[in-house]
């Protein structure tokens, strides 16, 4: 990128994304053997094979830096380290294993903590979502811009099939729709397709990482549940919730509205894993 500072990441990133992609739809095309890693959670040889890649490309060119993905043991030494990669070599593994296009490879690069690079790519549909830190985000060359909706009533929401039961009863009035892979919904609203997103599901940094900064670099906002700031790249890089909008008004009432549906709400706790469906 003319004048980026990172353009020698970029050079690599885009590589190994434009290799990963090539992989995974190999993979997708015929069929993944996939397997159960714990309950209810896919794998498949591609999750495997894809994360590989990527580590021998990014790691391989940059081996100061430190790494977290979903895919490989977490080494801790990350936490010492200025820059680490966050990586989710194929978000959405349930609907990639079920032939459906709803999956992502996410991967972005954090500098003291914070997501100076991020690339969400779908390579079912060809989409590969970037954003710089300070220089926006776009796709194709194109701008991203978020979605002006500040009404809730209106609003075109996003969330998981898991949630979908929840938010007809608490929230009936929204229009939500449900899309597999997190860190492409994020990507969604970034484009200003939808106007935002919520979950009261536990994440981790690789789905939200690079999602975190395509949305502010689009001019949205994505947080926590409660309303506060994602923190990225602690010990346990786990997350309870999520809200995101394309403006304030719209988040500040996804936040009040989340509020009511989180069940420990009322007693001034936050959502746990055991209030989970």
């Amino acid at each position: 990128m003319t004048g980026s500072e990172h353009a020698a990441e970029w050079h690599c990133l885009r590589a190994a994304i434009g290799a990963a992609s090539e992989l995974a739809l190999g993979h997708f095309r015929s069929g993944s053997a996939h397997w159960y890693k714990g309950p209810g959670q896919v794998v498949t040889a591609a999750d495997l094979e894809v994360d590989r890649l990527l580590h021998e490309a990014l790691i391989g060119a940059f081996p100061d830096d430190g790494w977290l993905s979903e895919e490989r043991p977490d080494d801790l030494t990350r936490l010492r380290r200025r820059r680490v990669w966050v990586v989710d070599p194929i978000d959405g593994t349930r609907a990639f294993a079920d032939g459906l296009p709803e999956f992502a490879i996410s991967v972005a690069l954090l500098v003291d903590d914070l997501p100076v690079l991020g690339v969400v790519c779908n390579p079912a549909t060809a989409e590969s979502f970037e954003a710089e830190q300070g220089r926006g985000a776009w796709l194709d060359g194109t701008p991203l811009q978020v979605s002006a909706r500040r009404e809730i009533a209106t609003a075109r929401l996003l969330s998981s099939r898991t949630e979908m039961r929840r938010w007809a009863e608490l929230l009936p009035e929204m229009a939500f729709t449900d899309i597999s892979s997190l860190a492409y919904k994020l990507a969604l609203v970034a484009a200003g397709r939808f106007d935002g997103l919520v979950s009261l599901r536990p994440t981790h940094d690789w789905d939200v990482a690079a999602a975190d900064l395509l949305i502010a670099e689009a001019g949205g906002r994505l947080s926590a549940a409660d309303g506060a700031p994602l923190v990225l790249n602690r010990p346990v890089p786990r997350h309870i919730g999520l809200a995101a909008a394309g403006t304030e008004a719209l988040h500040r009432a996804l936040i009040a509205r989340l509020d009511v549906a989180r069940p420990t709400a009322r007693g001034g706790g936050s959502a746990t894993a055991d209030a989970l469906p």
